[in-house]
């Protein structure tokens, strides 16, 4: 809402903000997978792909994603991260089943985690698109 109604240079400081709080709930999501991954291993059974490897690679690249994000004209770094929540929250989805022991509770997480990573989105592409179109 700042960087839609805050007059120059707070609107712009809004945006740096908001971009700020992006990449930093991005990179925590993929953090999720280290704790994850951490919790189980040597309880898991050798020779599980996710466990094994990806999870640790994807623990990684959204806060590598994000960082690049940061360095770049804000609207578009707006937009990566808005992209790169909803990209997290369709490939989580599946692997969280490695995560939880049982169904409801990856349910309610993952109920949880559609409202937050949705609205979080969505704000994100908002302040990019202000931005873009509103304020230039």
């Amino acid at each position: 809402m700042m960087v839609q109604l805050a007059p120059t240079p707070l609107n712009y400081l809004s945006a740096e903000s908001l971009a700020g709080y992006g990449a930093v709930i991005t990179s925590f999501m993929g953090a999720l997978h280290w704790g994850a991954s951490l919790h189980t291993l040597g309880k898991a059974p050798s020779g599980i792909r996710w466990i094994d490897h990806n999870a640790w690679i994807w623990g990684v690249i959204p806060a590598l994603v994000a960082w690049v994000a940061l360095h770049i004209y804000i609207p578009v770094g707006l937009l990566i991260l808005a992209s790169t929540l909803l990209i997290q929250r369709s490939i989580d989805q599946d692997t969280y089943q490695y995560y939880f022991s049982d169904e409801a509770t990856r349910s309610a997480f993952m109920e949880m985690r559609n409202r937050l990573t949705y609205i979080a989105a969505a704000c994100l592409a908002w302040a990019a698109l202000v931005i873009l179109f509103v304020q230039a």
